[in-house]
């Protein structure tokens, strides 16, 4: 079994990425990350080191917890659903994990380019989850 979840440094993203993870321990699958970089002018230098340093230690922990996975990296001017949509078609991947965002009534009118464009052209299942709450003050 293969689960692919994008690589991204928001808070879901992250939701994303912790429940693929339980899902691939879960299910004893191996867990496809896949991080997607337009590329251009466009993309601020520090931004994308400080991506890279946290794929770095994305990768030792997920070494280290006994996960088996892969990660990719693209920079080849796709949107991010594009590639990870891509991924999942390639490697035949049996579950998606995506993280959506909190919205406001009137934004719940669109979910959001790339969670729905996923929802709506994947080949495989994909699970939404939400990033918890941030705790009030």
């Amino acid at each position: 079994m293969r689960i692919v979840v994008g690589f991204l440094r928001s808070p879901e993203g992250r939701a994303a990425l912790q429940r693929a993870v339980e899902e691939a321990r879960l299910r004893d699958a191996e867990l496809l990350v896949v991080h997607s970089f337009r590329g251009g002018p466009r993309e601020n230098e520090a931004e994308i080191v400080a991506y890279r340093e946290e794929f770095e230690r994305l990768e030792q922990q997920l070494a280290s917890e006994g996960v088996r996975y892969r990660l990719r990296e693209y920079v080849r001017g796709n949107a991010p659903d594009e590639d990870l949509l891509q991924v999942a078609k390639d490697e035949d991947a049996d579950l998606i994990v995506i993280g959506l965002r909190r919205r406001s009534p009137v934004g719940k009118l669109v979910l959001g380019s790339n969670a729905q464009d996923i929802l709506l052209q994947a080949d495989c299942p994909v699970l939404a989850v939400k990033a918890s709450e941030p705790a009030e003050a």
